[in-house]
């Protein structure tokens, strides 16, 4: 046996023990020959890569075939050899495996082809899923060796992996491939924000393990006395998945890390049940955080019983309680399926096994496949669907229907027919009348009214409260198809609005030729085109509107001449004594000299005066935005130097990004007052993910002081990079 495949082997016995290991082995002797000149980014031999593929399917436990298919799969494209020598040596199964996964390779990633791969890989899991999933081991050993790759390839790529690929893995049931997906696509894409976390996890982590030691102790020495075999452990924390609570449930950190996880594992589902009575004697249950999913399973095959409960020092802990192989099937998905199949196929040879494509999800994704004809859309869509939790609700008959979270009667409406969603009228939510745009909850018993009016249709106004990307996509196309005429309208409408509420001129925006270009440039193929996209919500007339003042040159080409005539007119009358802008003036040391406003120069930085107007210079940095537009009057333009006194005072303007919380900004101002700099002006805004952005401009004598003042900033809980702002960055 070559010594190479050791490792694998080891892991293929403990998971699989009837696998044909002369069958493997043959299939990594045929891909190392065939990758044999080949060789990474990283300098190491081809063959790493598949090895590697292998290998951690090999620790989900998938089959031989697969892993087979996971050593070959790159041959086909990258090589010399053939998809029918390949049949011919190794069969029809692994050939249509390595067909799969060569497919989803072969497209190039824009937006539109994009969505096109995950339309092949869609129709490739359709035949086989296998295919997709040693599509995200393949993407998951990509990840751990992504610091190889160009800058904007690692963007990319972390962006597709957090957008598709770790949904898809979540969608599987596959969590220790997701996790680990999203936590290293989370490391490229956001350093600064991963290791603040990382940094606040590692700082509180002693007191929390003491505090994790004692629950684990409690639980077990409660199951032991109830004869109940039970294996306890804490449950580690994913940084990304931390973020993504503090982004979704707005919950500060120090909130989330008192919630300690803890997983009981336990032999039956009576015993789950038992634990569950145990730990709620022992301690209150927090109302409403209670979730059976063993009797209700998540769409992925989830099932486990959800708990948290108010723990020693008052605080509250999350419990899963499940048996081993609930534990197995959440950790490693649809991966641990085949292991399961045959293990109920070799003690029920007469049973029919329920196949993994009955999961209803991946049938759904085939529905849209066929009635979305617009990539981009059905991408989209698909990225929605990965991202939302579901609500379960009934039909008047008692068939169970899941929609996403905050889903309203239109979304259930569509789920039953198409039909019945366009000629939805009302809607009774457990027996009352509600209104359509009402958000349905678990167990809800919902009863749709439709309307006998031929005319009958959706409203445009759904498309504001409706959740599920099916009903969107319907509602889409009913407009495509039925309205473009009004659609039209509504979208030359919408655009004329925003540029009003903005004052800006309506009749140079929208002349023909500004307008058809900007349609080119976001591939509409002509105006109409563009207003029926607005007036159908594809596209928001704002941003229209931002486009198209960009592409005029901006709104800001004034502003420069105006700040310079406004300026010095407010400061008439203010004493000249002691306002000693620390700048001479080549040839005329007497002019009066003001420090501009826009890019803030400081001494050290390269700067340029210009003339105004009866108002002596401004001082600007060379590389200030506005620069380029005083150049176009060079005579104005005159030389200057540092020249700072003791009494010279300098604005500066920093910007502080942070994970958002309470009392956020009183900790920066009351740092930047502790170091005596009088702070001239302050704004904070809040993006959705909970990054907090704060600017501050404020006064400085001594300009080396600013590095001190950065550091300290940088030191607050929660900031995670603080940097001077000059225009021209």
């Amino acid at each position: 046996m070559n010594p190479v495949l050791e490792p694998l082997f080891k892991t293929v016995r403990a998971t699989h023990p009837k696998a044909d290991l002369r069958l493997i082995e043959r299939a990594y002797e045929t891909a190392a020959y065939h990758h044999r000149d080949q060789k990474r980014k990283s300098g190491d031999p081809y063959i790493t890569h598949p090895l590697a593929v292998a290998t951690i399917l090999a620790e989900l436990g998938t089959d031989d075939e697969t892993l087979c298919a996971a050593l070959l799969h790159d041959t086909v494209e990258d090589t010399a050899y053939g998809l029918d020598e390949l049949r011919a040596d190794f069969g029809e199964n692994i050939a249509l495996l390595v067909d799969g996964v060569t497919k989803l390779d072969k497209v190039k990633f824009g937006d539109a082809a994009q969505a096109e791969t995950v339309r092949k890989m869609v129709v490739a899991m359709s035949r086989d899923i296998r295919v997709l999933v040693i599509k995200l081991a393949d993407r998951l050993h990509n990840m751990r060796t992504m610091r190889y790759m160009p800058e904007h390839k690692r963007q990319q790529k972390s962006r597709e992996t957090l957008e598709i690929f770790a949904p898809l893995a979540h969608r599987l049931g596959m969590n220790t491939i997701k996790w680990e997906l999203e936590d290293l696509a989370f490391t490229m894409l956001f350093p600064k924000r991963y290791d603040e976390i990382a940094r606040m996890v590692s700082e509180r982590a002693p007191r929390r393990d003491l505090f994790l030691q004692e629950v684990i102790e409690n639980v077990h020495s409660d199951l032991r006395e109830q004869k109940i075999r039970a294996t306890v452990k804490g449950r580690p924390k994913h940084y990304y998945s931390i973020y993504q609570k503090m982004i979704a449930k707005g919950v500060a950190f120090d909130d989330i890390y008192d919630l300690v996880g803890i997983r009981v594992l336990v032999d039956t589902v009576r015993d789950c049940y038992a634990a569950l009575g145990t730990i709620h004697a022992r301690w209150n249950p927090v109302p409403g955080r209670f979730k059976d999913y063993i009797a209700m399973p998540k769409f992925n095959m989830y099932q486990s019983l959800h708990t948290t409960v108010i723990g020693p020092e008052g605080k509250p802990v999350e419990l899963q309680i499940r048996t081993r192989a609930m534990h197995h099937r959440a950790e490693y998905g649809v991966a641990a399926h085949w292991k399961y199949k045959e293990e109920m196929v070799a003690s029920n040879p007469g049973g029919k096994v329920k196949d993994v494509n009955d999961m209803a999800w991946l049938r759904q994704l085939l529905d849209w496949q066929k009635e979305t004809s617009d990539p981009g859309e059905f991408l989209e869509s698909l990225r929605f669907d990965l991202s939302v939790s579901e609500v379960f609700v009934f039909t008047p008959r008692g068939q169970v229907i899941a929609l996403p979270d905050g889903a309203t009667p239109v979304d259930f409406a569509y789920a039953v027919h198409t039909e019945v969603g366009h000629r939805c009228i009302g809607a009774r939510v457990n027996g009352r009348l509600v209104p359509l745009e009402s958000r349905l909850g678990n167990g809800d018993t919902v009863e749709i009214f439709t309307s006998k009016s031929p005319d009958a249709g959706p409203s445009r106004d759904w498309l504001k409260f409706v959740k599920s990307g099916r009903a969107r996509n319907k509602i889409r196309q009913w407009f495509s198809k039925e309205r473009r005429e009004t659609a039209i309208e509504a979208g030359k409408e919408a655009i004329g609005r925003a540029m009003r509420k903005q004052g800006l001129p309506l009749q140079r925006l929208m002349s023909g030729e500004a307008l058809l270009a900007l349609a080119r440039d976001l591939h509409y193929p002509d105006v109409s085109a563009l207003y029926a996209a607005v007036g159908e919500g594809h596209i928001a007339a704002q941003s229209v509107v931002q486009k198209l003042v960009q592409a005029l040159g901006g709104v800001e080409g004034a502003e420069e001449d105006i700040a310079e005539a406004a300026l010095p007119t407010q400061l008439k009358g203010r004493p000249r004594a002691g306002t000693n802008a620390g700048v001479m003036v080549a040839g005329d040391p007497d002019v009066w000299v003001r420090l501009s406003r826009c890019c803030t120069p400081v001494p050290g930085d390269d700067i340029t005066g210009f003339v105004t107007r009866g108002h002596g210079v401004s001082v600007h940095r060379v590389d200030c935005a506005n620069v380029g537009q005083l150049q176009e009057q060079p005579e104005r333009l005159v030389e200057v130097a540092w020249s700072p006194g003791d009494d010279s005072v300098f604005l500066v303007a920093i910007q502080v990004e942070a994970l958002d919380r309470p009392r956020l900004l009183s900790d920066v101002t009351r740092t930047l007052s502790d170091h005596h700099v009088n702070i001239l002006s302050a704004s904070v805004t809040t993006s959705r993910d909970r990054v907090a952005v704060s600017k501050f401009t404020f006064e400085m004598g001594d300009p080396k002081h600013l590095g001190h003042v950065l550091k300290a900033v940088r030191n607050i809980p929660g900031v995670y990079d603080v940097y001077r702002v000059t225009s021209g960055a």
